[in-house]
């Protein structure tokens, strides 16, 4: 199997088989905007190859060289519980050497299912990745901030890259409005609304 990058076709197939199926819409990005980011050479939408088979993804959002954040990581519902999660992270390792991909997964403590959150945290963990010191809350979710690096990180410089890919991206209101980098749990959370409001 291999990991690579799609054609624009391949990339709306699986946009639409298994994005729209695996995530809910307050954190899908619209096809429209990641074709954009694309584009404009700043996203990656690596999916992983059994031939000409598609059966995962890995986008990467990304920021600095040498820094990326972990968009989405989905298998496809066909090919689950094959290991397939864990070889999209080994191969993504392979592929974006130096690279440090950070990522956000859901807060057990406000998910809607605590359990699936927690064994998604598990996997994680499993496959090399670690927990930062901070959480973040994007879009009205909270969630842990995890990263995958051949040396520790310390907080203070992925916050800043993690800020970095937001602002990037939105407008300064609409920053101020839904991203929080890093989670206040002093403050309420935010609504829950879809990636492009």
């Amino acid at each position: 199997m291999e990991l690579r990058i799609p054609t624009l076709e391949q990339l709306q197939t699986v946009y639409n088989s298994d994005m729209k199926s695996a995530f809910p819409a307050a954190e899908l990005k619209p096809l429209s905007a990641i074709q954009r980011m694309w584009r404009e050479q700043r996203y990656k939408p690596y999916c992983l190859f059994d031939g000409d088979d598609i059966v995962g993804e890995c986008f990467l959002w990304l920021g600095h060289p040498g820094w990326a954040l972990l968009d989405y990581l989905c298998v496809s519902r066909r090919a689950r519980n094959a290991g397939l999660g864990a070889l999209i992270l080994a191969k993504l390792r392979e592929v974006e050497p130096g690279t440090v991909v950070f990522g956000e997964a859901e807060a057990p403590e406000h998910a809607p299912d605590p359990a699936m959150a927690e064994r998604r945290l598990g996997f994680y963990a499993r496959n090399g990745l670690q927990t930062a010191g901070y959480d973040t809350e994007v879009f009205g979710v909270h969630y842990k901030t995890l990263y995958l690096a051949d040396h520790k990180v310390e907080d203070a410089a992925l916050m800043a890259e993690h800020d970095f890919v937001y602002r990037g991206s939105f407008t300064p209101e609409k920053y101020a409005k839904y991203v929080r980098i890093p989670y206040d749990p002093a403050k309420a959370p935010g609504e829950q609304v879809a990636w492009d409001q």
